[in-house]
């Protein structure tokens, strides 16, 4: 019940990804080159991915360090499903979806990634600190 409850949480991350493109392809990329603009993009969802689980992942459930590591794993493994999914249903070649994880061709996809791995377990350690 718990890892349910916290699918909550990653389920806000699409329209939040979602905005985040919209974001980059139509007002970063008006002032920033199309590297700076997606890497800046990567950073802000990154930013916006750790905002929305300290937001909302206490108030929903309390999780140990162990249970937040295994959020985070389903966490990662959906976005990856969900990323390659909608990928390729919108004919995006395999090729450039697999390329989105290189960090060396500007693109931080992967940041955001390790950044929704690692969400539970920093915003649950941060927790704890102030208890």
């Amino acid at each position: 019940m718990k890892y349910l409850k916290s699918l909550l949480v990653w389920l806000c991350f699409i329209p939040t990804a979602i905005l985040n493109g919209g974001f980059r392809e139509y007002v970063l990329t008006k002032y920033l080159d199309t590297a700076l603009a997606t890497a800046a993009s990567g950073i802000l969802l990154s930013i916006m991915i750790l905002f929305i689980t300290w937001l909302l992942l206490p108030r929903l459930v309390t999780l140990n360090r162990k249970e937040s590591f295994i959020a985070g794993i389903i966490w990662t493994l959906l976005t990856v499903i969900f990323e390659f999914t909608s990928g390729i249903g919108t004919g995006v070649p395999m090729k450039e979806l697999i390329a989105a994880y290189n960090p060396l061709s500007g693109n931080l996809w992967i940041l955001v990634v390790l950044t929704t791995m690692f969400a539970p377990t920093i915003i649950s350690r941060i927790n704890k600190r102030y208890e």
